[in-house]
């Protein structure tokens, strides 16, 4: 593990380029910092400037180098690097409430914007008119999209909601792209079509992911609890309530491994038995070092109390790497506030 403090301010949300070695993060304000690993340090190399609102989603095309951010200005930009700038692209997502979210598709010809309209924003590009175009899922969406993440067949489309659920949509757009293959989530996939949705679980999705197959999906909840569906004609979920705190990203590490984060502050492993159908806490990334302090017994509490009229404590410490939550996660490395 590597440790870099960037700045002062929370970082709101951030993403990394394909080789690590650039990262892109919103220091909690309008911009978008672009950093760049210089041995074993990060200098600044580009700030970029458009949004006329908190940002609130970064996502980095791999393969094509794009950037994709949205903000609370309803807005999207896609940047690409031309030279040593960045130019960018405005995205008009036609919503009249902030955008909360955003993720490019695997192929990177088409990324989805989740916002507080309670629908998503499938975006593409459309040569003949050289300019960006987006296309709406809204039925059953109740309320604010807060998580997205895309099946690796580049079509379906899972996002959490603030109406408690975790639902799978198809994102097939016909004019951009070849009929999809059959999967475990169904075989007929018209655009907007709803191909799973959650239940078992009573707070705000804040987090979604598909596994490696995209026969799993996970989510985490408001409500403490993690939970892992298995695709197929009758989805299985198997959901697990935990004893931490609310946790606010999921990631698959494996088809079985989920590491989750949150209020708690720090990652946290699950493990999935699909031949048991039981999610299991698998315990904490992130071990504190054993202190060599000895806390005080009650024999001397007492003692205190009569000699000093006080009880001498210590101030609460708190013993895992971050001091703060754990807003966003990333595949093996993460960054976190």
């Amino acid at each position: 593990m590597a440790y870099h403090s960037f700045q002062l301010e929370p970082i709101s949300c951030h993403a990394w380029n394909k080789d690590r070695t650039q990262i892109a993060l919103c220091p909690n304000d309008h911009d978008v910092h672009i950093y760049k690993k210089e041995g074993s340090g990060w200098s600044k190399s580009h700030v970029l400037r458009e949004h006329n609102g908190q940002v609130t989603g970064i996502d980095w095309a791999p393969e094509s180098n794009r950037i994709v951010t949205c903000g609370t200005d309803r807005n999207a930009y896609v940047w690409t690097l031309k030279g040593n700038v960045w130019k960018p692209t405005l995205v008009i997502l036609r919503i009249n409430r902030a955008a909360r979210c955003v993720r490019w598709s695997p192929k990177e010809n088409k990324f989805a914007v989740g916002s507080g309209s309670r629908l998503i924003s499938v975006c593409y590009f459309e040569q003949d008119n050289d300019w960006w175009v987006c296309k709406h899922i809204k039925k059953p969406i109740r309320s604010t999209i807060l998580s997205l993440d895309w099946h690796p067949n580049n079509v379906l489309l899972a996002a959490g909601s603030c109406d408690f659920k975790c639902r799978i949509f198809s994102a097939y757009i016909k004019e951009l792209e070849d009929k999809p293959a059959p999967t475990s989530w169904g075989s007929k996939m018209p655009f907007g079509e709803v191909m799973f949705e959650s239940s078992g679980t009573a707070g705000w999705v804040h987090g979604v992911c598909f596994s490696g197959s995209g026969n799993r999906v996970a989510w985490a909840s408001h409500d403490s609890t993690v939970a892992v569906a298995e695709g197929g004609k009758s989805p299985v979920i198997t959901t697990l309530s935990s004893v931490t705190l609310p946790l606010l990203c999921v990631t698959f590490i494996t088809e079985n491994s989920l590491v989750a984060a949150g209020h708690d502050c720090y990652p946290a492993l699950f493990v999935y038995d699909a031949a048991k159908g039981a999610l299991t806490f698998g315990g904490k990334l992130d071990v504190p070092k054993q202190s060599a302090q000895r806390g005080m017994t009650a024999r001397e509490r007492f003692q205190n109390l009569d000699k000093k009229a006080t009880v001498e404590s210590k101030e609460a410490v708190l013993e895992s790497l971050h001091k703060n939550s754990i807003r966003q996660g990333a595949l093996y490395i993460h960054i976190w506030v």
